[in-house]
C-alpha cells in the first residue's frame, strides 16, 4: 500500500469507482493524519473579511436565517461552504 504526504496528492476523483481504487491502494502518512487531529482544535480560528451587501439583500438573507434559527453570518459561511464543495466536484 502506497502512502502520502500531503492531502493535494490525493486527486478529484471522476468516479465512486475511482475513488474505491485510489482508497484500496493509498492511505495518508501518519504524519499526515496526526497533523489533522492536532489541527482541529485549531480549526475555531477566523480570518475576519467585509463584504458590501445591497441592504435589501441582507435583510431577506437575514429574515432566511432567522426562520431558519441561524446567525446570518454562520448562514452565509454555510452557503459559502456547500457552493465551493459543488465547485470543486
Amino acid at each position: 500500500m502506497e502512502t502520502f504526504a500531503n492531502w493535494e496528492d490525493v486527486p478529484i476523483f471522476a468516479s465512486e469507482d475511482a475513488e474505491v481504487a485510489f482508497w484500496s491502494e493509498n492511505r495518508p502518512a501518519l504524519r499526515l493524519m496526526e497533523a489533522a487531529v492536532s489541527d482541529s482544535a485549531e480549526s475555531t480560528e477566523s480570518v475576519t473579511v467585509t463584504l458590501r451587501f445591497d441592504p435589501r439583500m441582507l435583510a431577506r438573507i437575514k429574515r432566511l436565517a432567522r426562520a431558519r434559527y441561524l446567525n446570518y453570518q454562520s448562514m452565509i459561511k454555510q452557503w459559502l461552504s456547500e457552493r465551493m464543495e459543488q465547485e470543486l466536484k
